[in-house]
């Protein structure tokens, strides 16, 4: 589904990414792990084209999108959530998803009200519904989290790219975010996140890519990554024991 093909980018004389291929199968929730500063979000920003890389190309359904602005590449299926939650302040949590389904309307008119689609969202990321016509000002972390979530959907994405999503949650919040996660890539939503949680990533996803200073090092399935010396020297600090607390 997805292909980023030898990808670099340069911010004033930093290699931020440098040569990475990376593939996304469809179907599948893969990861994408690494300390602060090795080049995850990048990654993401070049995949949904908030950048364009210097060199390479991210190839999506084989066609060449490297190119082309954000918008366009949202309508072609490719939607991502931001580590910083965004949001549109003085609109209200229905509003701002509102602008999302009607996006998504103008390229596939499904027939269904945007207004009733709009609630069937914040209903399924777990909104409360008093909080529905508040502006999102008013919202914390938590409850923005979950409208971001909703505008990300609305789009009708093939692939989702989740920016440590989990940030800021307590574990009941993080344990109902995972549960969301799976429920989307079993609607037939494929998944790319960076997280920083290993026993989420490791118990999510069947694939996990590691980026260390901007460049590939590890790809393979979470048992493999976890025994990798490279990655337990720069990143893990200790082997990653499967079912550990």
């Amino acid at each position: 589904m997805l292909k980023c093909v030898g990808v670099s980018k340069e911010f004033g004389g930093l290699q931020a990414l440098k040569n990475v291929d990376l593939t996304v199968e469809k179907g599948e929730i893969a990861g994408l792990v690494g300390p602060n500063g090795s080049g995850k979000s990048t990654l993401l920003n070049l995949i949904s084209g908030v950048y364009k890389p210097d060199q390479g190309k991210v190839l999506f359904m084989g066609e060449d999108i490297s190119k082309l602005p954000p918008h366009a590449i949202c309508a072609r299926g490719i939607t991502k959530t931001a580590q910083n939650v965004q949001s549109f302040p003085d609109m209200t949590a229905m509003e701002n998803v509102l602008t999302s389904v009607l996006f998504a309307r103008k390229m596939d008119r499904d027939g269904q009200d945007p207004l009733d689609r709009t609630k069937q969202l914040l209903e399924f990321v777990g909104l409360k519904t008093e909080k529905f016509n508040l502006p999102t000002r008013n919202l914390n972390v938590v409850e923005l989290r979950r409208v971001q979530f909703a505008r990300a959907l609305a789009t009708k994405p093939k692939l989702l790219l989740l920016d440590e999503l989990l940030t800021g949650l307590t574990p009941k919040e993080s344990d109902e975010a995972i549960a969301l996660v799976k429920q989307v890539n079993q609607q037939g939503i494929t998944v790319l996140m960076v997280e920083h949680v290993m026993k989420v990533i490791m118990g999510l996803c069947s694939r996990v890519v590691v980026l260390h200073h901007g460049e590939k090092i590890c790809e393979g399935t979470p048992e493999k990554v976890c025994s990798d010396k490279n990655v337990i020297n720069v990143y893990l600090g200790k082997r990653f024991t499967f079912g550990e607390d």
